[in-house]
């Protein structure tokens, strides 16, 4: 509603708008939801920062040379990111909508049928996959030359992509050609190298699934099946360096049923959703009896004696990546080896992590072992060189 407005003088100025009970309601209403949003907002930060996560990370970095240069305000920015307490909340209603909605995964992930998830990083082409193929098995050769001036054997484990053991779920989800050809293109440049390979695809195809669903890893009997064609492989390659410990292993598994690890799940950021909103929400969860090998007798795995009982220097060294630490396959090793295996295997250790980290250290210059089996994934083998690979090729020039 509206009326004219006269001046002192008596002129008209036109029209003045009278404010209707409604406006300031709206206007109340929305100054109310601008201020809860903001404290919404202001008590996600501060118990973000609160944590001790957030205070171990800021630590280091609260200091003027640190904020001049910006490393301060990345670290509040990565607290912000990813400690909000709502944070995880949000990811799952994103996980949902995309998985119940679009039925994706998101950019890392490709999804099958039948509840099969793959990585995208073994679908997709990579640039100068061939150099970067060639660089990595040249290192191997010259590694495998050097440690055999030590008296040292090495074998080499090559583990397939899932999508290669499992292609047959993936259900039209795009795989390059330069992903089918790796594995076949990766052994032909090892063979020309002084090493002794062990292909794990044969043996994985005779156990199905070998892999989980809902993980990129190996299953318990995938992780078997591989101990077991690292075995027979190992024992034709050191009747010259014979393993002398003769020890004997046994496997168990739970009583209970319990969820496989399903990391491709948390990729999906759905890894918290209950198991009752499985048929829709998310992918049917992995089941597993959880299997552990000990040593016959009671003792742990590779456990010794007293404190002051001379340990004798491993005679068996396993690196890889996380498919060494998955489904009991260390465990599995050292009863097909029937001799105890230190594991230095790394999470994240792709191609090189754990060897650079082992060829570096004290352990290996000190007490270095009789044979080395070193795991690697074939999708890591064509990835671009890191700083870790460089750091492995340098300790070998």
């Amino acid at each position: 509603m509206t009326e004219a407005v006269k001046t002192e003088s008596g002129a008209e100025t036109g029209p003045a708008r009278i404010e209707q009970p409604w406006m300031r309601r709206s206007g109340a209403f929305q100054g109310a939801a601008a201020a809860l949003l903001l404290a919404l907002g202001a008590w996600q930060g501060l118990a973000a920062l609160s944590t001790t996560s957030a205070q171990n990370r800021l630590r280091a970095v609260m200091t003027m040379p640190a904020f001049l240069d910006g490393r301060a305000t990345g670290a509040v920015n990565h607290v912000l990111a990813h400690l909000l307490p709502a944070d995880g909340m949000l990811r799952a209603a994103g996980g949902l909508l995309r998985w119940g909605v679009f039925d994706s995964g998101g950019p890392q992930l490709r999804v099958g049928c039948d509840d099969w998830l793959y990585l995208t990083e073994e679908l997709r082409p990579w640039p100068e996959a061939e150099a970067n193929m060639a660089a990595r098995a040249a290192a191997i050769g010259r590694i495998a030359g050097r440690l055999a001036q030590r008296d040292i054997a090495l074998v080499v484990a090559v583990v397939p992509d899932k999508a290669r053991r499992h292609a047959e779920h993936l259900c039209g989800a795009p795989r390059s050609a330069q992903a089918v050809a790796r594995y076949d293109a990766f052994l032909t440049a090892l063979r020309p190298q002084p090493v002794t390979v062990v292909p794990l695809l044969a043996p994985l195809q005779r156990q199905d699934p070998a892999f989980w669903r809902t993980d990129t890893h190996w299953n318990q009997p995938g992780a078997a099946a591989a101990a077991e064609a690292i075995a027979a492989a190992v024992g034709g390659v050191t009747p010259a360096l014979p393993l002398t410990r003769g020890e004997q292993f046994a496997t168990t598994s739970a009583d209970t049923e319990t969820n496989g690890p399903g990391d491709l799940l948390r990729l999906m950021s759905l890894d918290q959703m209950p198991d009752w909103m499985s048929s829709w929400a998310r992918p049917k969860p992995d089941r597993q009896m959880v299997e552990s090998t000990a040593a016959v007798g009671g003792e742990a795995a590779g456990g010794g004696g007293g404190l002051l009982d001379e340990t004798p220097a491993p005679e068996i060294v396993l690196l890889g990546s996380s498919y060494s630490l998955n489904a009991n396959f260390h465990g599995r090793l050292q009863q097909a080896l029937e001799s105890t295996v230190v594991n230095y295997g790394q999470a994240g250790g792709a191609f090189s992590g754990a060897a650079a980290a082992y060829f570096g250290s004290e352990a290996f210059r000190d007490t270095p072992p009789k044979l080395i089996i070193w795991e690697m994934p074939e999708r890591a083998v064509v990835q671009p060189l890191s700083d870790m690979d460089r750091k492995l090729f340098s300790l070998f020039e």
